[in-house]
């Protein structure tokens, strides 16, 4: 299928549109034309080749909402017509021990990536939802819930499932103790979904700016991390920290806040970290961990959760044409939503 999209062709050059073949539909695909499709960090680090191996060109984009257009003859959930979604996988094994606990991020053979992964049956360089169309293996489609908003649920796919599976996790419930470090597109969805769970949410930032927004969010108050009184006054306060900040950072001064057997889950930095230092772990037997997005599992069922509890991320939705714009933005730092852009504002 000869479709468009936009792509980087080399890690210091703008996004421009790019014509390619996307493969044909085998026997388990769900073919899918893309509506919408939300602006990642990673999406821009990829670009960029802030994390080595990337392989030009590139199609960024694993925050997909689309419509049916085709199904291969052993689809059986699917059918023309029907609002969908993918996210940042499009395949795995779907055989070994973590496939078959819904966890394919964790595939032992490697999952594969909506953009920048490795086909497993040609071999080729998957291309992402920056584009009109998309070819998917059915087991990786999820269902849109019909009164979610198809033009503001794509981050759902990423800062939604991001957030969601660790405090899914850590079994945060009625009572708990939520701490969320940065208020950008993974934060703010932190916020949200903690706050629906039922627990008492603290949002964390360097300054008062985005006191307002947080609490729009649901959060019980804001925390400056600068303030170091107000940071020693909510030592042991907290059974799980969410942290959201995108670059590299020291997470130590965070570790105090945690309440014994707490945890602070890196979800947003990917990469080299900063020096922490072991006493604040050793006297609270606190812990740092990681957490990579989720299984389709868990994608489906945030998809539901939002579709319940009437969460949608704040979105600004913008043309194929301004992701370059977007990407500048995002390179600024301190956005508080997240780009969505409109597909139909790319033609053939």
């Amino acid at each position: 299928m000869q479709t468009i999209g936009y792509a980087a062709h080399q890690s210091n050059t703008p996004l421009k549109p790019y014509h390619f073949e996307r493969r044909e539909l085998r026997d388990e695909d769900v073919s899918i034309e893309i509506l919408y499709c939300g602006v990642c960090h990673s999406d821009l680090h990829t670009a960029n080749n802030d994390w080595g191996g990337t392989q030009y060109p590139i199609v960024p984009g694993h925050e997909i909402v689309g419509r049916v257009t085709d199904v291969g003859n052993n689809v059986s959930k699917y059918k023309v017509g029907d609002s969908v979604a993918v996210g940042c996988m499009v395949d795995s094994c779907l055989e070994c021990d973590q496939c078959h606990l819904g966890e394919e991020q964790y595939c032992r053979e490697g999952m594969v990536g909506t953009y920048s992964g490795k086909d497993r049956v040609t071999g080729e360089s998957t291309k992402g939802g920056y584009s009109k169309h998309i070819v998917v293996r059915e087991e990786f489609v999820l269902r849109v819930p019909e009164n979610l908003d198809l033009a503001k649920c794509a981050p759902i796919l990423c800062a939604g499932v991001t957030t969601y599976s660790p405090l899914r996790t850590w079994h945060v419930g009625p009572g708990s103790r939520v701490a969320v470090v940065g208020l950008g597109g993974l934060g703010h969805m932190a916020i949200k979904i903690a706050v629906a769970m039922g627990a008492h949410v603290t949002a964390i930032s360097r300054s008062a700016e985005k006191e307002a927004e947080a609490l729009e969010y649901g959060a019980r108050h804001l925390l400056i991390s600068k303030d170091q009184k107000a940071m020693a006054a909510h030592a042991n306060q907290f059974d799980l920290i969410i942290n959201t900040v995108p670059v590299k950072h020291d997470f130590t001064p965070y570790l105090p806040l945690l309440d014994i057997d707490g945890t602070q889950v890196l979800v947003g930095q990917v990469g080299e970290m900063a020096e922490s230092n072991s006493v604040p772990l050793l006297l609270g037997r606190r812990r740092v961990a990681g957490s990579l997005i989720g299984g389709i599992k868990q994608t489906q069922e945030i998809l539901d959760f939002c579709s319940l509890h009437n969460i949608l991320p704040k979105v600004e939705v913008i043309n194929m044409d301004e992701i370059n714009d977007a990407f500048e933005r995002l390179k600024e730092g301190d956005l508080s939503h997240r780009y969505v852009i409109d597909m139909s504002s790319l033609t053939i």
